[in-house]
């Protein structure tokens, strides 16, 4: 499953709207403006929010949660390292790798391919293309993309 995420420029705040490979609007994500952290929450086509995250406040390295409800489903961390850069998404137990000066990375699971991500360059605001694999968890894979331009961006 191919995802589309492009950033929405004239917004207050941070709004994204996600495609699937046929076009059709499969989620949104709207960022607080006010709040401590960075927070975004993940709405399906139905206007429902299935999933939330949220920075954590005062951790290292730096961390967000994903939440679908009460319940923490991942948490993506940075990696910390002076050379090179690595993230990986505890709960499902996944690693992401690349070139992130590029925005071309790719989220493995034991060396099995869940996701890639790809920038495209040509667009105005950020537009990303996430190629997930039939067994992913697609949310989570929109998150870490979502968590990682948020970190590249600050």
């Amino acid at each position: 499953m191919k995802l589309y995420l492009l950033q929405e420029i004239f917004t207050f705040g941070e709004r994204f709207t996600v495609y699937d490979e046929h076009e059709a609007e499969r989620y949104y994500v709207e960022g607080e403006v006010f709040s401590f952290g960075k927070k975004l929450h993940i709405y399906n086509a139905h206007e429902e929010e299935i999933a939330l995250v949220h920075q954590e406040l005062f951790s290292f390295p730096p961390t967000y949660a994903v939440k679908r409800g009460d319940l923490e489903i991942a948490a993506i961390v940075k990696e910390p390292s002076f050379f090179h850069q690595a993230y990986t998404v505890e709960g499902p137990g996944w690693q992401v790798e690349g070139d992130f000066s590029n925005h071309e990375y790719t989220i493995q699971k034991d060396g099995r391919l869940i996701a890639t991500v790809s920038r495209e360059w040509f667009s105005l605001g950020d537009s990303y293309e996430i190629d997930v694999k039939e067994s992913a968890d697609e949310v989570i894979a929109l998150a870490t993309a979502l968590v990682i331009d948020a970190i590249l961006s600050d």
